[in-house]
């Protein structure tokens, strides 16, 4: 009844194994909860997640082939309430059968507390292991189980520049932190701004600078250190956070490295900062910003021509070239055989290929190939997730909330207004919550 064969679905016949594959877990064409949890109707699934408008209707069609090859209905509903909202819903006994999480740290609340379903006990982890790697299978477990399964991933760890510009300056793309420091330092000789960044983002201001931070940390203290620090294993104002803290203040408090300066840092919408890298006299040549930054360019980007991208240098040898990450993870609350199928399907590749062509999606599937993707820029960051062997979570994003998206956010836009680097630490440390 409860089991469901991963590999049935990965084949050309697809549309066949799922629906043998289902009707045989469910004898026929009713299904039922195995463990008394949920309500779904037969063949019906509910999924609720934060994905909404445009990027919706791409993932109701990645869920498209699964329903006509198991007649399964998937029932999506987004929100961009989906913190408030999903804990109602599961304190009131109306849990979706599986949630599509932003950020692990909620997930595994969840796990922690009894109410999600280790994935493992219907999937084998040699078919997880294959399908993944490691470093995202371990962001999807919780106590020493796997619970869930990544589908959307954003790259953080790039660096978009516009190549005309490049190469009529007579720039080359910096391999190592040194030689990006050394290139910003030639764009000043010049007569120009290297870095353009802007950090307002409403209620969610300064989580641009936390960005650079992480990932600073991540090539300078390494993914262990990194690791303690986002679990306070090690206090908020340890010295491998005033050395990050500080390297990124080598960049942004450099009056001659930003447009507009530290105000211009402070006051500069997000998406609007990476239109300064266009024009006849761009405003600035380095845009540090993740994948999902795409969505704002001007009507006059062309990938691959006047916009592109290469991977934040690595400062340490050591730790070499990490990636910072952000994504969609899975996670099944009702122990019901349709979501069991949909959470196999959602391993497969043929799941995330069809997002993946359409455009603003990318993969952390081992097996998606980089011809599914409509674009050499989308190709090459899809490449840079694919190669990197250090990959971690947005750090703030794992933190507890009162840090993570409370004085971690504040407290960077104090230091690019001029708070010494102690008390904003200080500070932080001290919001930390006791155990």
């Amino acid at each position: 009844m409860k089991r469901i064969i991963l590999r049935q679905y990965l084949s050309p016949g697809l549309a066949i194994g799922l629906s043998l594959s289902f009707l045989s877990a469910c004898g026929g064409d009713q299904a039922a909860n195995t463990d008394g949890t949920g309500d779904s109707g037969a063949g019906t699934v509910t999924v609720l997640g934060v994905v909404v408008g445009e990027q919706q209707e791409k993932l109701e069609a990645a869920f498209a082939p699964f329903e006509e090859a198991t007649g399964i209905d998937v029932v999506y509903e987004g929100t961009d309430a989906f913190a408030t909202l999903l804990p109602v819903r599961v304190e009131s006994g109306d849990a979706p059968d599986i949630a599509m999480f932003p950020q692990p740290g909620l997930m595994a609340d969840f796990a922690q507390s009894g109410q999600l379903i280790p994935i493992t006990s219907f999937m084998e982890m040699g078919d997880l292991e294959a399908a993944y790697p490691a470093d995202w299978i371990t962001l999807g477990s919780v106590d020493g189980d796997v619970y869930g399964v990544w589908f959307r991933a954003s790259v953080k760890s790039l660096v978009w520049y516009n190549p005309q510009a490049f190469e009529a300056a007579g720039y080359t793309i910096p391999t190592t932190w040194d030689e990006m420091i050394a290139l910003s330092d030639q764009i000043v000789a010049d007569g120009n701004t290297p870095w353009c960044l802007g950090m307002e983002s409403g209620d969610a201001t300064g989580w641009v600078g936390t960005d650079w931070v992480e990932d600073i940390m991540l090539r300078t203290a390494g993914p262990e250190v990194y690791d303690q620090w986002i679990t306070h294993e090690i206090p908020f104002n340890a010295d491998p956070v005033t050395t990050a803290f500080t390297e990124f203040g080598e960049i942004v408090l450099n009056p001659d490295y930003i447009s507009g300066g530290t105000v211009g840092a402070i006051s500069t919408p997000f998406g609007d900062s990476i239109q300064g890298l266009f024009g006849d006299e761009p405003r600035c040549f380095m845009h540090r910003q993740a994948n999902f930054i795409a969505s704002f360019l001007p009507e006059e980007a062309v990938l691959g021509e006047n916009i592109a991208v290469f991977p934040l240098p690595g400062i340490d040898p050591e730790f070499g070239t990490p990636v910072l990450v952000a994504g969609d993870v899975f996670a099944m609350f009702n122990d019901t055989p349709e979501a069991q199928a949909l959470m196999e399907y959602l391993t497969t590749p043929e799941a995330h290929e069809v997002w993946a062509g359409l455009g603003g999606f990318i993969s952390p599937h081992n097996n998606v190939g980089l011809e599914v993707y409509p674009d050499e820029v989308t190709q090459q960051q899809a490449q840079i997730l694919a190669d990197a062997e250090i990959v971690r979570f947005d750090g703030s994003d794992m933190m507890p909330g009162v840090v993570g998206t409370g004085t971690f956010w504040s407290g960077i836009v104090d230091y690019v207004g001029g708070e010494d680097v102690e008390s904003v630490l200080a500070d932080i440390e001290a919001s930390w919550p006791s155990e």
